[in-house]
């Protein structure tokens, strides 16, 4: 009985080893990633207006390089609003992050040009198969009285 219970822990193990093994990310030389972002959110009831209140929020992106060995560049990081319309751009020529290092966006709580359906389209490239980055937006409203924060994750896409 005990052999039995032993060789069926050693099957789930190599079971188990086989499923992770197909986990690991592939090996990139670019991508596009679509970022949902917030300007501000809505919460409570609605007012006499109709309309619910709204607290504004400021948004750290984070680009990280997740590759030890390899530097991947950021092409663009352009910043739409609610609507869909670029609202701006937030690298004009390509920026380079090392092995392991992070590039980071900041949309101050006062910018409320995005909306509450804001998001960016991040481009990625490097010269050798890479690691994919991490992408994640924190977004933060600080105050003595009370804290907000949240954080949203990047996306891969097709681009077009």
């Amino acid at each position: 009985m005990r052999i039995v219970f032993h060789r069926c822990v050693l099957l789930l193990g190599l079971l188990a080893a086989n499923a992770f093994a197909g986990d690991e990310p592939a090996l990139l030389s670019g991508q596009t990633l679509y970022l949902p972002v917030y300007s501000h959110v809505y919460h409570g009831d609605p007012g006499k207006d109709g309309k619910p209140a709204q607290t504004l929020v400021s948004t750290h992106v984070s680009i990280r390089n997740t590759d030890p060995q390899v530097s991947i560049r950021i092409v663009s990081a352009r910043y739409y609003d609610t609507i869909g319309k670029m609202a701006r751009s937030y690298v004009s020529v390509p920026v380079t992050i090392p092995p392991l290092g992070t590039h980071e966006i900041f949309v101050p709580r006062t910018d409320t040009a995005g909306g509450s359906g804001a998001n960016f389209l991040i481009v990625w490239s490097a010269d050798a198969p890479a690691n994919p980055p991490i992408v994640e937006a924190l977004h933060a409203d600080i105050r003595e009285a009370r804290t907000l924060m949240f954080i949203t994750t990047g996306q891969p896409i097709r681009a077009r």
